[in-house]
């Protein structure tokens, strides 16, 4: 290992913006932001390094290896600012903070105003000369340390700060005088006595390792371990640790701090924006213990901060307009002013919602900031999804219940949860539930995760809730402090208003309106911005993307995102209307095949009208239509009454109807009678479904469509199924055609979903126009695992790193997409024009998009709202591919 301390200060760094991976996000930008001459308090960045080698070893073996570098580094920070660390006359006070490669906001600990004891409190107050501050500051550090190093509870803490004010009748910290200030300095360091059974270290050195070893151990807790999963971060990347000398927005009417963005990250727009309180410290804004204010004058008139020190504010625009130029993206600041001097504490890539992300990028670009291949990579895929998100029928009759702060746009509906834990177990029920909470803590990650959207009484557009929320892609309201809250009593007042658990809500993240009961929604429409991005995508992607879809309405949407035609018709949902399941069901129960046809004949029809739709919506785009794939028991009644109704329609015996049903259930059904097999045992089924696609088809051209059919077999593992079934379906299609007098191009192949399929491919591809990966069957076969089933078990072998993601989410890439590469060599051996395609929701996942882009298949194929992400995802991952050409 090399250095395991980097430092910065005094206009040179030992880093920069380029090490991200070593000193982490914070770091990293604290090095850059130094050797560009801004204001910044020195400090020095322990390695990601060192936490991989503490997770390894011990926090004795650690520290022994940092103590010489630490040592020299702190030496240097007293030298710079005349301070000693541990000196009761000129005390160097510390902040301990984490730094990621990747942001991950509130997810780590921070411990600030380390340093202080009763001794050194003394010198503060002397230095200062303001005997309430450096109080203020003592008491932020028990409760910090006690919670974060000392396991202390925080609430303890928050009861006895509450418990202060209330006794002088005061509504804010701000308001407690010095002698205050000691009483709860005496009162914390008592809880810690009782809560730790232990005192509050007063030796500044041992308070400085406990807290990194603090920093270090919270990459595994359980939010940051959450927040990883849901956002595809690596568990061994390991976090730094930043030690940076205090600077403090507390000490009087003359300071300040501070949270802004360079642009609105809710919407985009090339405008300063953010929030900052006097008199504070950097916590108390992303907490929400007080409603911070807005920065600029226009949207906090006199109480802003331009208004209040104008000559800070001009400092502070144009050090974000010179870091955004540096940076060439929009970018998170972190600001404290101390005595009226500005210091920059934090720069780094700001969390921003999809609008946001797609406008800020497309912009830029026009802007000559960053050009459109870089464009192309700012915006995450998952992004483009929020842009489709429903938003509130701006038509729907509604009352507004209460405004809060708009933090996160979309629009959500549910019932109420209370609590983190509430909200999961909703979620792991199938319902809808918002999260509302007096604020969101970092420890509410899994809770926000599982919300439709997020409701809090306290905190700013840079709570922690927004922040959060609008990386999630979340609907949120913040700071809605017309909310009377009982959390524990799950009890929610708006005026004279009760809400419980059982009630509905709907949020509306556009305008900060909370709407009583569930209001209707619409489509979001596609703004310019987004068909620019979009535009630039297909430009550079070769993966095609295809929709799957099985009505002309799911069809005309999959078009409208940009989809190149349908790569999945699922036949058998078309079965399911009230007008057509009954003779679905007379086919089923037929007991020959002359009464089988009867019932087929009935469905024919039906069939036929529903592809002219969708040949008719994806006009000179090719179809591929799956041919019935459940097994035949999924359209009967199970329940005895049911049976009972279905025989006296049918004018079938009851007792014959059970039979019946119970002779077609299977111990396995998804490893049974069905697919191919299905169509091997009744041809006539599949041939039903082959006319209706072929005349279908032949109507589509004399109406002036272009119809492009391609008729998919699935389930198909031996060679002789898809030779038996394709030789049917010409002469059933040749047929059709002659008697339509009609003449057009089809094609006839498989999915590919069996793992025999994928070794035996070079002679399935024989009888093959061309394959289409089911990977979600792929997937269930080649673990063995069922995915109604495995929701038992994956969560825990995600979270206990026994697998790295969730394999129906994102492609295993090492077995299940060994399989797919196997198929698509051997198959291209046989047929090197075999045209191949994914039709799993795979194909709407980036990181397997970029997985079938280097496998080299022709098409993706994913559900109509997911379109957009693919082609996103295709064009990235051929722009990383021609990078490491």
């Amino acid at each position: 290992m090399g250095k395991r301390v980097y430092f910065f200060g005094n206009g040179k760094a030992d880093g920069d913006a380029a090490q991200r991976n070593l000193l982490g996000g914070k770091g990293a930008n604290l090095a850059e932001m130094t050797n560009l001459g801004l204001p910044v308090p020195p400090g020095f960045t322990i390695t990601t390094e060192v936490c991989a080698e503490y997770e390894k070893g011990s926090s004795e073996a650690t520290i022994e290896r940092l103590q010489q570098p630490v040592d020299a580094a702190l030496r240097s920070i007293e030298g710079i600012l005349d301070r000693k660390f541990g000196s009761a006359e000129r005390p160097l006070l510390l902040s301990v903070r984490s730094g990621a490669r990747v942001s991950m906001p509130g997810m780590m600990d921070t411990v600030l105003n380390l340093g202080l004891n009763d001794r050194t409190v003394r010198g503060l107050a002397r230095l200062s000369g303001n005997e309430r501050f450096a109080l203020d500051s003592y008491r932020r550090f028990l409760q910090m340390f006690g919670d974060v190093v000392m396991g202390v509870d925080g609430e303890l803490f928050e009861h006895a700060l509450d418990q202060a004010k209330d006794s002088k009748g005061y509504g804010a910290d701000t308001q407690l005088d010095a002698g205050d200030m000691a009483k709860l300095v005496d009162r914390f360091q008592q809880i810690i006595r009782d809560a730790a059974g232990k005192e509050f270290p007063q030796d500044p050195y041992e308070q400085l390792w406990q807290s990194v070893m603090a920093v270090f151990r919270s990459w595994g807790n359980d939010r940051a371990v959450a927040y990883r999963g849901m956002h595809g971060i690596s568990g061994a990347w390991g976090t730094a640790v930043n030690v940076q000398a205090m600077v403090f927005g507390n000490m009087g009417d003359d300071c300040a701090t501070g949270v802004a963005f360079t642009r609105n990250p809710s919407t985009g727009e090339r405008a300063f924006y953010g929030e900052y309180l006097v008199n504070a410290q950097g916590e108390d804004v992303v907490a929400g213990v007080r409603k911070p204010l807005p920065i600029g004058r226009s949207d906090g008139g006199e109480e802003s901060l331009e208004a209040i020190m104008p000559e800070v504010h001009g400092m502070l625009i144009a050090t974000a307009e010179n870091l955004e130029r540096h940076y060439r993206d929009m970018l998170d600041l972190e600001f404290t002013i101390q005595n009226s001097k500005l210091w920059m504490l934090q720069a780094r890539s700001g969390k921003r919602t999809g609008a946001a992300a797609v406008r800020i990028a497309v912009e830029m670009v026009s802007e000559g900031l960053i050009d459109q291949k870089t464009a192309l990579q700012r915006v995450s895929p998952e992004q483009l999804e929020q842009l489709l998100h429903p938003a509130v029928d701006p038509n729907a009759a509604y009352e507004v219940l209460a405004r809060g702060l708009p933090a996160s746009p979309g629009a959500a509906s549910g019932g109420l949860a209370f609590s983190a834990e509430e909200a999961v177990e909703a979620s792991a029920q199938g319902r809808r539930v918002l999260l509302v909470r007096r604020e969101t803590s970092p420890e509410d990650i899994r809770g926000m995760e599982a919300a439709a959207g997020i409701l809090t009484q306290r905190g700013g557009m840079t709570s922690h809730a927004a922040v959060v929320a609008r990386g999630m892609g979340k609907c949120c309201i913040a700071g809605c402090s017309e909310l009377q809250l009982d959390e524990a009593a799950g009890v929610l007042m708006i005026g004279q208003k009760r809400f419980d658990r059982d009630s509905r809500l709907t949020l509306n993240g556009n305008t900060g309106e909370i709407l009583e009961g569930e209001v209707a929604t619409v489509e979001a429409e596609l703004e310019d911005d987004f068909r620019t991005l979009l535009a630039w995508a297909n430009e550079h992607r070769r993966l095609h993307v295809r929709a799957n879809a099985d009505t002309p309405d799911d069809s005309r949407r999959a078009r409208a995102f940009g989809a190149e035609g349908i790569g999945l018709c699922r036949t058998e949902h078309m079965f399911f209307g009230e007008d057509r399941i009954a003779a679905v069901r007379e086919m089923i129960v037929s007991q020959s095949k002359e009464q089988r046809q009867r019932a087929l004949a009935k469905l024919l029809p039906f069939q036929r009208d529903d592809f002219v739709g969708i040949f008719e919506a994806m006009d000179g785009l090719p179809v591929t239509i799956r041919l019935l794939d459940p097994p035949l028991h999924e359209f009967l009644p199970h329940a005895d009454d049911e049976i009972q109704r279905l025989a006296r329609e049918l004018e079938v015996p009851a007792e014959k109807m059970r039979r019946i049903v119970e002779g077609l259930s299977e111990f396995n059904p998804m490893l049974g009678h069905r697919g191919c097999r299905l169509g091997l045992s009744f041809p006539e089924i599949y041939m039903m479904q082959v006319e209706a696609i072929l005349r279908a088809a032949c109507e589509a051209k004399r109406r002036g469509i272009v119809p492009i059919p391609e008729i998919m077999i699935p389930l198909v593992g031996i060679r002789e199924e898809l030779a038996q079934l394709r030789e049917l379906t010409i002469s059933r299609a040749d047929s059709v055609l002659r008697d339509e007098g009609v003449e057009l191009a089809y094609s006839v192949g498989t999915m590919i979903e069996i793992p025999r399929a994928c070794m035996v491919a070079d002679k399935i591809a024989e009888v093959a126009d061309f394959f289409s990966f089911g990977t979600n069957d792929l997937t269930q076969m080649g673990f063995g695992f069922s995915r109604d089933d495995a929701g038992s078990f994956l969560p825990y072998y995600v979270e206990s790193g026994v697998l790295p993601r969730d394999p129906f989410q994102s492609l295993d890439e090492e077995g299940i997409g060994a399989l797919v590469e196997s198929a698509c060599r051997l198959g291209r051996v046989t047929k090197p024009d075999l045209k191949l395609g994914v039709c799993g929701e795979h194909g709407g996942d980036p990181s397997s998009v970029a997985f079938f882009h280097r496998a080299g298949l022709d098409y993706v194929s994913c559900s109509p709202y997911r379109v957009p992400v693919a082609i996103l995802a295709a064009a990235q991952a051929a722009l990383a591919e021609r990078a490491l050409a």
